[in-house]
Order: structure tokens, then C-alpha cells, then sequence
């Protein structure tokens, strides 16, 4: 427990109930938050008892909202009944093409409105969907395109391009879309497209429903099973979050249960709240974490082609968007920027972010610039199906450095190298467990056997938890950092410096930065008579790797690099010529 000496912004003594209790009362027989215990794949886990038990329910659910506005690009604006007439139509394409339950669909693009139709199309037939990240070279994406066994490919012009050279092998694709236009038409055409009625494909919550791809030590990217019941784990616990806090704060157990009870049941009638998407659809932030409760819960999702703060800003007044965020830098580039003091920003109720490490003046600054809006943030990762902890409010403000606690249905545990677990307050690594935790790697028996121990992650991730559970990220176990919100394995970056013919020893280590949390760097020794500039050799790793993995400074030298009796690059003497 926190001293009772802290107040919150309102003057009321914090923390007012114990994290314990108010999952408790939230998570009670009869509450809309009800949980309850079920065996799933050999392990009894928690799930939410009334939450809908597939995606094609979410989906259906969302076309209650009619002529609302659902998705906003540009200039175009798609209401929830033009996006669902959309994705029928493609789903029974879809099946008209031969694509059955459990045949992969893979899509490739960026933030478009035609990305979600194509992931819930899929989903309608028991099909499984599989985003691809979008900023990957045209090799890397071809390695996850034979890895998937897709038979079908849907493509912006972009990526079309960029595959092209592959395309060829990829015995498993018959279909190509560049786009829908072929399919359902332009976006204008959406709501002009027939009714038409659902697949009734038989599909269960524990059914497989996605492969998000993410990277391996290996170098060879790891696409992550997911069920059904994963993804909607994140639909149902976003009306969590605002409930915990009201209870911690002190106000009225049955008004915070009818708070609860509006958010997770999201009625058509309530007033819509607008999110501004400035994270890509391909990652689970943007699919699991937003796209799915957005059309679950009525929500208007306004998509940026790409980041720019004041255009950001001139999105948030003109459609009063209540939620912004993905990583920290976006939210400190809001911050910082001059012209911020020249839009209205006073609709935003909640500036959220993850994926990378946050100062903790960040949240203070927050609500220094934004006291109407609460500063969020939490942990997760692809075989997490992205939330797996919350921290918001008071809780965030007087624990700046954590992450929070696990969701109420999710366990959290840190772990010695031999999987025994530790007393709070020690670091390890972190483990984690939850009907929100993937079923494993598609195609990698033994990894995945490895990474998933009991229906337990090994997250790679060095934490400690304090007595009530938040949990704090201290550092990261595996050779990894995380840039902007995108996860680089050192030594994928470490093996494209060395194809290069005049390298001789390298090694990649992150370098903090103050808004992206890290960046890639590089140490190069040259081979004995070569030459070689720092920018021919970043231009090297730019033909072979996404651009947000390429070292932004690159040291070249004539010696073997340090490494300790067992043969290994001592890393932490290359940081320090950082200054990290």
C-alpha cells in the first residue's frame, strides 16, 4: 500500500481501497466484469464471463451503430454500416475463392480503411488473418509470407512493389489483391454495397484467429498464434481501467459499477468518443488494443497516413478526439511542440502510450499541459496480445516508473534463470500468464516449448513487482531494444553488417534517447586494409533491413572488438562509448 499521505489532484487521500479489493468488487459474480475459471489448452485461466466469445461477435455487434462514423482517412469517412457491408462483401469473396476455416489470409499496407475490412473479413469465414508490418523490406516480408502459408495476399500499391521480386516464391499464394477497389470498390461505394448476411462458419473462442509476426533472436521473425479469445481479452478489459481507478479514488462502489457496466456492454446510444490512430494497424497496439474495442465500443478511429504532431493537433480539434497516443514520442513531440498553444486540445480525456521506455517526468508534464486528460500507459507484447497490464490516474502518478498491475484476469510473476519464482521487490525475469497469452509460435515446436512453460510466458523482460503487484520493468534479458514502439534484435542488424565484405567483427547495442526510449548503434572493426564510411555502411543495412533498424551512428575501427574468456562481445563497454 501506498502512504496514506498522498493525495490525488482532487485533494482526497490515495490510494482510498486496495488494488486486491477493487478487482475484487469489479470482478464479483453478477458484475459486468464477472470473472470466472475455465480450463483452456490443459491450464485453468481467468476469463471475463460476459465478454462476447469471438471476433465475428464483436463485428456483429458493432454494426448496431449504424451511421455513425467508424473510420476516417483524409478525406473519407466510412460509417459502421458501410464498413460492415465492406468486410461481408470481401468475406464472401473470400469463400466464393475457396478459403475455409483455418486458411491464412496475409495483408500487407498501411493504415487504410481497406486494412481492417480485410482483417475481419477474414475472420468472418474462421479464417485466420495475418498483418504483416508494413515497413518490413520486400526479403523480410517474403520469409513471413512462405513461413504463413497464405493462400491469399492483400497489398497496397507500396508493398505490391516491394514484393514484386518475390512473389514468385510463394507456391502457397493464389491470390493477390492490390487493394479492395476489385472487390467492394472505392470506400464511397461501401454503403451502397447489398446486405448481405454472415458467414455461419461454426467459430469458438479458442479457435486460431491471427499470426502476428515478431522478431527472433534468430533473425527470422516468430509469428505468434492467436486465438480468438486473446485478442477479445482486450475488447473486454479496456472498461477496466477507468472502473479501478474510480474505486482507488474513493467514489461511490455502485456508481463505478454502472460506470463498468456502460463501458463493457457499449451501448449504440452512448456518446462517441474518438481515437486518433497514429500507430500502425499491423502491431497489436493498433489491431488488438484499438481497432477491436473501437468497433466494439462505437468508437470513431481517425487514421494519420504518418506522424506529424501538428497535424496531429489540427486532427484533435477538428474531431474532437478524445484519445491520443501510442508511444512515448508522440506524446512528447504534443508536448513540445510551439504551436501547440494554437489548437483546441481540450477534448482529449486520455494521452496513452507503450511499446518503449517512458521518463517519468512524462506523465507529470502531462497532466501539467492536459489537467482534463489522464496519462496512460502499461506493458504487453505480441504474445501477450498486446494489454497485459494498466496503469492510469493516480495510481500512474504516484508510480511513474511502472508499468502497473496485471489485469485483473492476467497473473504476473518474476522468475530466477531456473523458473523459480521470486519475492516482490527482487529483479528476474518476467513471466506472464492469462487467456490473453498466445497458444505458441506457428511452425516452431521446440521455441515455442521453450518460450511457453504451463500456460506461462517467458517474457525476456527484467522486472521486479512491488507488494501489490505493479510491476516495473527494469531492463531486458534478451539482446533487444525497442525503438519508437518497434522491437530490433541486435543481432539481426549484427548479420547484415556482416555480408558486408570489408566487415570484421560488429555488434549492435541501444543508445537512450529522450522521446523514441532507444536507438540502434553500431561498433564495426574493418578487416585489415579495407575502408569503408559510416554512411555507405548504414546505405548497406538499409538494402536489407527496414529503415527503423538501421544504426544511426556507426564507430569504425581497426581492432577486434572487446570480448570477455568465453568468446563473447563484452556489450557493456561498447554502451559506454555512448554514453549509454
Amino acid at each position: 500500500m501506498l502512504p496514506d499521505s498522498q493525495t490525488t489532484r482532487a485533494g482526497s487521500r490515495w490510494p482510498a481501497m486496495s488494488l486486491a479489493e477493487a478487482h475484487r468488487r469489479l470482478t464479483a459474480p453478477g458484475m459486468p466484469l464477472e470473472i470466472e475459471e475455465r480450463w483452456i489448452r490443459g491450464q485453468r485461466l481467468k476469463v471475463w464471463k460476459h465478454a462476447p466469445p469471438t471476433l465475428r461477435d464483436v463485428f456483429l455487434h458493432g454494426r448496431g451503430y449504424g451511421e455513425r462514423v467508424f473510420l476516417v482517412h483524409e478525406d473519407e469517412r466510412v460509417t459502421f454500416e458501410a464498413f460492415t457491408r465492406a468486410s461481408l462483401a470481401f468475406a464472401w469473396h473470400l469463400d466464393g475463392l475457396g478459403i475455409r476455416k483455418g486458411d491464412r489470409v496475409a495483408l500487407a499496407m498501411r493504415n487504410l480503411p481497406q486494412w481492417p475490412v480485410t482483417f475481419f473479413g477474414t475472420l468472418l469465414l474462421g479464417a485466420i488473418a495475418v498483418p504483416l508490418n508494413a515497413w518490413l523490406t520486400g526479403r523480410e516480408l517474403h520469409y513471413a509470407l512462405r513461413d504463413c502459408g497464405c493462400r491469399v495476399l492483400v497489398v497496397d500499391d507500396e508493398r505490391r512493389d516491394r514484393l514484386a521480386p518475390f512473389l514468385h516464391d510463394c507456391p502457397s499464394i493464389e491470390h493477390v489483391f492490390t487493394g479492395l477497389d476489385a472487390v467492394v470498390g472505392p470506400t464511397a461505394a461501401w454503403a451502397a454495397l447489398p446486405e448481405a448476411k454472415c458467414p455461419d462458419t461454426p467459430i469458438h473462442a479458442d479457435d486460431d484467429a491471427t499470426i502476428f509476426y515478431t522478431s527472433g533472436t534468430t533473425g527470422n521473425p516468430k509469428g505468434a498464434l492467436g486465438t480468438h479469445r486473446n485478442t477479445i481479452n482486450s475488447v473486454w478489459s479496456a472498461a477496466h481501467l477507468a472502473a479501478r481507478n474510480a474505486l482507488r479514488r474513493g467514489e461511490d462502489p455502485s456508481a463505478t459499477a454502472q460506470t463498468a457496466a456502460t463501458a463493457a456492454t457499449a451501448q449504440p446510444a452512448a456518446v462517441q468518443r474518438a481515437n486518433l490512430l497514429s500507430v500502425p494497424f499491423f502491431h497489436v497496439t493498433g489491431c488488438q488494443a484499438i481497432l477491436c474495442p473501437a468497433l466494439y465500443a462505437g468508437t470513431r478511429i481517425v487514421m494519420m497516413r504518418k506522424w506529424d504532431a501538428e497535424r496531429a493537433m489540427q486532427l484533435i480539434e477538428r474531431e474532437r478526439i478524445t484519445g491520443a497516443g501510442g508511444v512515448p514520442t508522440i506524446a512528447w513531440q504534443l508536448l513540445e511542440h510551439p504551436k501547440r498553444a494554437h489548437y483546441d486540445l481540450s477534448s482529449l480525456e486520455l494521452v496513452s502510450y507503450g511499446g518503449a521506455p517512458a521518463a517519468p517526468e512524462l506523465v507529470r508534464r502531462l497532466e501539467s499541459v492536459f489537467p482534463t486528460a489522464l496519462a496512460g500507459t502499461g506493458w504487453g507484447m505480441t504474445e501477450t496480445s498486446s494489454t497485459c497490464t494498466h496503469h492510469s490516474g493516480e495510481d500512474y502518478a504516484f508510480r511513474p516508473e511502472s508499468c502497473g498491475p496485471a489485469l485483473p484476469n492476467c497473473e504476473l510473476k518474476v522468475c530466477d534463470d531456473d523458473g523459480r519464482s521470486l519475492p516482490p521487490g527482487t529483479i528476474g525475469e518476467l513471466w506472464a500468464r492469462g487467456p490473453n497469452v498466445v497458444k505458441g509460435y506457428w511452425n516452431r515446436p521446440e521455441e515455442s516449448a521453450a518460450t511457453f512453460v504451463d500456460g506461462w510466458v517467458k517474457t525476456g523482460d527484467l522486472a521486479r513487482l512491488d507488494d501489490e503487484g505493479f510491476c516495473t520493468i527494469v531492463d531486458r534479458k534478451k539482446d533487444m531494444l525497442i525503438r519508437g514502439g518497434e522491437n530490433i534484435h541486435c543481432i539481426e542488424v549484427e548479420s547484415a553488417l556482416y555480408e558486408h565484405p570489408a566487415v570484421m567483427d560488429a555488434a549492435v547495442v541501444g543508445r537512450a534517447h529522450p522521446s523514441l526510449g532507444e536507438e540502434p548503434v553500431a561498433v564495426v572493426s574493418l578487416r585489415p586494409g579495407e575502408t569503408l564510411t559510416e554512411s555507405a555502411l548504414q546505405a548497406w543495412v538499409a538494402e536489407r533491413l527496414a529503415a527503423y533498424k538501421v544504426p544511426v551512428q556507426i564507430l569504425l575501427e581497426t581492432q577486434m572488438l572487446p570480448r570477455n574468456a568465453n568468446g563473447k562481445i563484452i556489450k557493456r563497454e561498447l554502451r559506454e562509448r555512448f554514453g549509454s
